[in-house]
């Protein structure tokens, strides 16, 4: 019970929250890097998901991709890469030592529910509606951004959803090679037997976590409330606003 009592009361004290080195600060930091890598998978995966799903070809590799990435701990890529002589050690800007190797190791992280979800969402689009939209005169590519995509997009939210938590919940790895980010509470409050303090870093890292999840899936419901028919949008010759 005193070490709850310790963590409460750290969480309350301003002294933790301001100042350099405050976890306000360190909650900026672990923000930045859960967006930038976020940012980074989005444009590196999606595009390929959504290609390899129009295409209806690559489900082997998608799949597969997903797989791998599940399989390989974040923290032992982490170690890896920092081992190299390019990403290293060296800082990187905001991103503060191991940046880039930090960013890389979440980036990959995030691909595998983007590139599944993305390509799944794509293939799961009804065949009679794709069929419907080429017998109306439609290119493969005014099909995919009038109606497969529309279709596909609550899908590809949950893809992103997903990977905005975990790679959130993740970042805290970056401490563990003197980066930036919460993750600099919990590893500072356990090393120094602070353990109220490791729990109170935690705690602000599940709070937020649980901010993110209820964020991007509020978000996913109203995609999906506001989806419409596209082929029928198409059809009678209006188009949602916007």
């Amino acid at each position: 019970m005193r070490v709850l009592r310790d963590a409460w009361d750290h969480l309350l004290a301003a002294s933790s929250w301001t100042g350099e080195g405050g976890m306000l600060e360190l909650l900026g930091q672990q923000l930045l890097l859960t967006a930038t890598a976020l940012l980074l998978a989005l444009l590196v995966g999606l595009p390929v998901a959504l290609g390899l799903g129009h295409l209806g070809r690559g489900g082997f590799l998608a799949v597969n991709v997903s797989n791998v990435g599940r399989a390989v701990p974040t923290f032992a890529l982490l170690a890896l890469l920092v081992t190299l002589d390019w990403p290293g050690t060296d800082s990187f800007g905001p991103y503060g030592r191991a940046g880039i190797a930090t960013l890389l190791a979440l980036t990959l992280f995030a691909l595998p529910p983007i590139i599944t979800n993305g390509y799944v969402a794509v293939r799961e689009v009804p065949g009679d509606v794709t069929e419907a939209a080429t017998g109306m005169g439609m290119t493969g590519a005014q099909r995919f951004w009038r109606v497969e995509l529309p279709l596909a997009l609550p899908l590809v939210l949950s893809g992103v959803r997903l990977a905005l938590v975990q790679v959130w919940a993740t970042a805290t790895i970056a401490a563990l090679v003197a980066g930036p980010g919460l993750g600099r509470v919990i590893t500072d409050g356990f090393y120094r037997s602070q353990y109220g303090q490791g729990i109170a870093g935690a705690v602000v890292v599940a709070l937020v976590a649980l901010v993110l999840e209820l964020l991007a899936a509020t978000l996913q419901r109203l995609v999906a409330r506001d989806r419409r028919d596209p082929v029928a949008t198409v059809s009678t010759g209006h188009h949602p606003a916007g």
